[in-house]
């Protein structure tokens, strides 16, 4: 079997920033707030009718490709991870399968939220070990502006999340130690309702008991209806206290399980790239660990939670800015909505 290296790597951001000042003009929020819950300063959001989930996919994906040292032609294989679709169905891989002008090679979307990028990552890894194919792009990218409340009700939740993409590209390498040395996923559904987006699908709260149940004949069932749009049922849901104990129990245990099948420990880890969830989970995380500042790249500060995009933005501006550079052990670690986590240990 083959290893599979990173053999390129793209991200793409909107041109549109929008700092916390600047949603205090839409709800009852402020900079000191914000920063002080989450370490945000700013993020990036999406033109509302020129740029989709996919055509900011598409951006990342040439900058991987043209790293890489490939052309659209060669690519074998798309992964693409988001759960910001353009279309409910079908999923975002064929779009940009057809906006890039590939052949009509098989496409994958992965809906796996936070941790998307990582699974993807894992999915693809796996293909190219087998020898399968030999060039395979994942795509991790989110356009969560185009759906989220502006409001006083919903500020939780919308101070957090920016839009972006990042893509890798996957080829086989036969140089010892090298590449992907392994990758980790777990899930568990116990607390599944506590970060989640109910409708469309919810069909009359089946597994929402303990919440207000809304009638199937009256708001249930697969699409949205005017009734779930005016309650608000349609907004996305977190209990933000509840997602971080559980994110800073699973992240680093996922991390140590990762360097721990390969004989290496903390100390060995040149870089960690973390979803970007909060900066406080990160902060927390690294000083579980033990780790330098040195040992960590953080830029949520500039791009907010970009959830599946997260981790291939944060990874390819740290290798553009010289944090990663051959040989060196790079971790990448996940975990959200699901719950769903998981980590990749890369020898770059």
């Amino acid at each position: 079997m083959f290893q599979s290296r990173i053999a390129g790597c793209g991200y793409y951001v909107p041109k549109n920033v929008y700092t916390n000042n600047d949603l205090s003009r839409f709800m009852d929020t402020n900079d000191e707030w914000i920063q002080e819950r989450t370490g945000i300063k700013e993020r990036r959001f999406a033109d509302r009718y020129e740029e989709t989930t996919t055509t900011m996919g598409v951006e990342a994906a040439k900058i991987a490709i043209e790293r890489a040292g490939i052309t659209v032609k060669d690519v074998d294989f798309i992964v693409f991870a988001t759960l910001s679709p353009d279309y409910y169905f079908p999923g975002c891989g064929v779009l940009l399968q057809r906006e890039m002008g590939m052949g009509e090679i098989g496409a994958l979307d992965i809906r796996n939220q936070c941790s998307g990028f990582v699974y993807a990552l894992s999915v693809a890894d796996q293909f190219v070990k087998t020898g399968m194919y030999k060039n395979v792009l994942v795509v991790g990218s989110e356009k969560h502006s185009f759906a989220m409340d502006f409001e006083t009700r919903s500020r939780n939740v919308s101070v957090i999340f920016g839009d972006g993409a990042g893509a890798v590209v996957l080829q086989p390498t036969t140089e010892p130690g090298k590449g992907i040395l392994s990758t980790h996923l777990h899930s568990d559904g116990a607390d599944a309702e506590i970060l989640a987006m109910y409708y469309p699908g919810a069909h009359a709260n089946k597994w929402m008991k303990d919440k207000p149940a809304f009638p199937e004949q009256e708001l249930g069932g697969l699409f949205m209806t005017p009734e779930i749009l005016a309650s608000g049922a349609a907004l996305p849901y977190m209990d933000g206290p509840a997602v971080f104990k559980k994110a800073v129990v699973k992240f680093p245990e996922v991390i140590r399980e990762a360097l721990l099948a390969n004989n290496l420990t903390e100390k060995d880890i040149n870089l960690l790239v973390p979803h970007q969830a909060n900066l406080r989970i990160s902060q927390y995380v690294q000083q579980l660990l033990g780790l330098r500042d040195d040992q960590v790249f953080n830029n949520i500060q500039k791009y907010g939670n970009t959830t599946a995009a997260s981790v291939p933005i944060a990874l390819c501006e740290a290798w553009e800015a010289g944090r990663v550079k051959d040989g060196d052990l790079v971790c990448l670690a996940a975990f959200g909505s699901g719950f769903a986590w998981g980590s990749a240990l890369i020898r770059w």
